[in-house]
């Protein structure tokens, strides 16, 4: 993979910071994307500040992702691959109760976020020479059956299946490969209520096994490491024992 470039966003912490340092070890130069400086210069710490490259970032802004692309153009003068992995999401409410407020921060990080990053990445890819790049779009086990009162994170995340066949499409004619990775249950930040106790569809409170985020993230290296003649589509991780078959 040497010589390769990698953007990541939410680069910061959980699967964002154990995908960047999984991509570094494999001979990637990272990109490191997300909100909060502190966060990011820790991820580049750990990663080796060779390898990387801190641009703060907010994906829900025009500008912000258009600089964050042009910042990589100009550094590194290319992209090998996008993942799009920053993401949000509300704190469990009754669906009549959730603000218009809630709802739009939600659909502009999860959503129009993925739709930006993916759009400047397009770009990139569609005119560097070499010609093309991957990107991998982070759904989720949301993307297919929800939790209860998980609607904004639910509705963005099956969209984000929408926007993977469709830049899948789209990218054909010019080498650039789309896939999504769906995870459950990785041991984040995020989802750290899961393990102490998650609302089921019984509604029920009950606590859910986890797995660890670096096994999402030799996952995500093994769909990049592909060549650009084969994809994984869609692939699917989770934690063996965590209540998803059968949910509900």
């Amino acid at each position: 993979m040497s010589g390769k470039v990698a953007l990541v966003t939410g680069a910061g912490t959980g699967i964002g910071r154990a995908t960047s340092l999984a991509l570094a070890a494999s001979g990637y130069t990272v990109v490191l994307a997300g909100r909060r400086v502190q966060q990011l210069d820790a991820t580049a710490h750990l990663a080796g500040v060779a390898q990387t490259l801190v641009v703060p970032s907010d994906v829900s802004r025009e500008e912000s992702v258009d600089a964050l692309f042009h910042e990589t153009e100009k550094k590194f003068g290319r992209l090998d691959l996008l993942f799009n992995n920053a993401g949000t999401g509300t704190p469990p409410k009754p669906f009549d109760e959730l603000s218009l407020a809630e709802w739009s921060h939600t659909v502009g990080v999860n959503l129009t976020g993925a739709f930006l990053c993916a759009r400047a990445a397009f770009r990139l890819m569609k005119s560097q020479t070499p010609r093309g790049g991957r990107i991998i779009n982070n759904g989720s086990i949301s993307a297919h059956a929800p939790r209860p009162m998980s609607a904004p994170y639910t509705a963005t995340k099956h969209a984000i299946t929408g926007l993977t066949r469709a830049l899948s499409l789209d990218g054909r004619a010019f080498d650039i490969a789309c896939g999504q990775i769906d995870i459950g249950n990785a041991a984040t930040e995020m989802t750290a209520r899961i393990a102490q106790g998650a609302m089921q569809a019984d509604g029920s409170i009950r606590p859910e096994p986890t797995m660890n985020a670096n096994d999402v993230a030799q996952a995500v290296v093994y769909m990049a490491g592909l060549p650009l003649t084969a994809n994984v589509q869609f692939l699917t991780v989770m934690a063996t024992q965590m209540p998803f078959i059968g949910r509900g």
